[in-house]
């Protein structure tokens, strides 16, 4: 099984097919994907957080310069990591997977305890990046999954974090927003669709030593 067909056929969409929406069985499958990608230690200190209201998605637009991709795709998502990632958090994954795997929970407090101290060495600030390279990873996978489907995804930056985090309530959640994801099916009037990859070859990209 290989992916490189699919990521021939994917780009960085920039307008949706407004008329065209994503079948539900589909998207399920690809949040169930997404749902399986790995984290580090399993913990997955991220929330993908569907935005249907139309007024709060003109107000995303905004704090996002405009891209046309959010006023334009099936799905609009904003994917936010946890702010308050502590022993709790860790308590809360081994107490399920002590459950799931039928194993006495205190047979986990070894490795609980190792988590604790590698997340505990991390600062505030240290623990939301840290959060944040688990969720790129997790939209690797949905990038993946989505192209695998024949269905565009566009993964973006470039929008003001504070106002997201208002505009959707994320402090009150324990979240702050780290990146806007969109998905849908690509406009024929899109012109970027013709236009050619730009990548490193092999050689330049991977280094044996």
């Amino acid at each position: 099984m290989s992916l490189v067909a699919a990521f021939n056929w994917r780009y960085a969409i920039k307008k949706y097919d407004t008329s065209k929406k994503i079948d539900p069985a589909i998207l399920a499958d690809l949040i169930e994907t997404v749902r399986l990608a790995p984290s580090s230690f399993g913990l997955q200190p991220y929330r993908f957080i569907f935005v249907n209201d139309q007024v709060k998605l003109k107000e995303i637009s905004a704090a996002a310069q405009g891209q046309p991709q959010i006023m334009t795709g099936a799905h609009v998502m904003v994917l936010a990591v946890e702010t308050n990632i502590n022993a709790q958090t860790v308590a809360r994954y081994f107490d399920k997977a002590a459950v799931v795997r039928e194993t006495e929970r205190k047979d986990l407090e070894q490795r609980e305890q190792f988590i604790n101290g590698v997340i505990g060495r991390l600062d505030h600030g240290q623990r939301i990046i840290w959060a944040a390279n688990q969720a790129y990873l997790a939209i690797g996978v949905f990038i993946s999954a989505a192209a695998e489907a024949r269905i565009d995804a566009s993964p973006m930056e470039g929008f003001d974090k504070v106002k997201i985090d208002e505009i959707l309530g994320l402090k009150e959640k324990n979240l702050t927003s780290a990146l806007l994801f969109v998905i849908g099916y690509r406009s024929p009037e899109d012109k970027y669709a013709a236009t050619l990859k730009v990548r490193k070859e092999q050689e330049e990209l991977f280094i044996t030593i």
